[in-house]
């Protein structure tokens, strides 16, 4: 993104966000990191959050499914990134799933400083109810991407992270043991209800 030249000839980078959602396998975490990637091949000032409980790849790094990874921040809490962000151009936000209400209002504030706000995570839990604040990220954001995995049982474009252990916690951290994408089809099938002909 070209900066745009103010009135008195100072640049200025116009703010935005960017939503990158879908279910587990989907590619979200590899969408960010090459959008993360370009930022930095284009020497602007680039951080990387992620929720300090997700810890199965890496304490430190934010890493895909496919083992590519890049460096980024645990934190705790969402108001930590606005702490943290002071003279970053871009910033990241994977599993955003897993933040507290507040990260809608964290991206929109730093959006509104001219900041470019990449965020990724699960746009639905394991029941295929709309998880934490990506709704409202997906309402606020200027750009929304919907990837797909594909369903492990038909191989049609796939709805849901369908969770293959028994457990009703809403946040379980797993992969593929734990977890399957599956299509709205096989997903009803799985829950043994019939889809309607």
């Amino acid at each position: 993104m070209h900066p745009i030249m103010t009135v008195t000839g100072e640049a200025h980078r116009p703010g935005r966000i960017e939503v990158v959602c879908g279910s587990m396998f989907s590619g979200k975490t590899e969408e960010l990191i090459r959008r993360m990637r370009r930022a930095q091949f284009a020497r602007q000032r680039v951080e990387i959050f992620k929720p300090a409980i997700d810890v199965r790849y890496s304490e430190e790094d934010v890493v895909s499914h496919d083992q590519k990874h890049i460096q980024s921040t645990p934190i705790d809490s969402s108001a930590s990134i606005l702490l943290l962000a002071n003279g970053i151009e871009v910033v990241g936000i994977d599993e955003a799933q897993f933040f507290d209400q507040g990260i809608v209002d964290v991206c929109n504030e730093l959006a509104n400083r001219g900041v470019r706000v990449i965020v990724a995570g699960l746009d639905m839990d394991f029941r295929g109810m709309p998880f934490g604040p990506m709704p409202a990220l997906c309402a606020i954001a200027d750009d929304v991407t919907k990837v797909h995995a594909i369903c492990v049982r038909c191989g049609n474009l796939a709805y849901v992270s369908h969770r293959k252990v028994s457990s009703d916690k809403r946040v379980l951290l797993g992969e593929m043991q734990e977890y399957e994408p599956l299509c709205r089809e096989c997903y009803q099938k799985e829950l043994g209800v019939r889809s309607l002909e």
